[in-house]
């Protein structure tokens, strides 16, 4: 079994653990094919011990857009215009 910590500001019940109350900063023991469902509630939830052999699910990184080059602009001065 894998151990999570309970970061929540109140009690809650936990209908996945029995619909046991679990309190704050309390750790409880949860299986270990559920350990992930846990850990990624970040705001609710802190790993401890996860499973024998866990490896964190990679993460997906949005793809960052570059902005446009913006053109460098030239101009020619207005007596070159004319003299050319």
């Amino acid at each position: 079994m894998a151990r999570v910590r309970y970061l929540g500001g109140e009690p809650a019940t936990v209908p996945e653990l029995g619909g046991r109350i679990v309190q704050p900063d309390e750790i409880v023991e949860v299986p270990d094919e559920r350990y992930a469902a846990y850990v990624m509630q970040t705001t609710l939830w802190e790993g401890i011990e996860p499973p024998a052999g866990w490896e964190p699910p990679p993460v997906e990184q949005e793809p960052v857009e570059e902005p446009p080059e913006k053109p460098t602009a030239r101009r020619a001065s207005s007596r070159a215009q004319k003299e050319g």
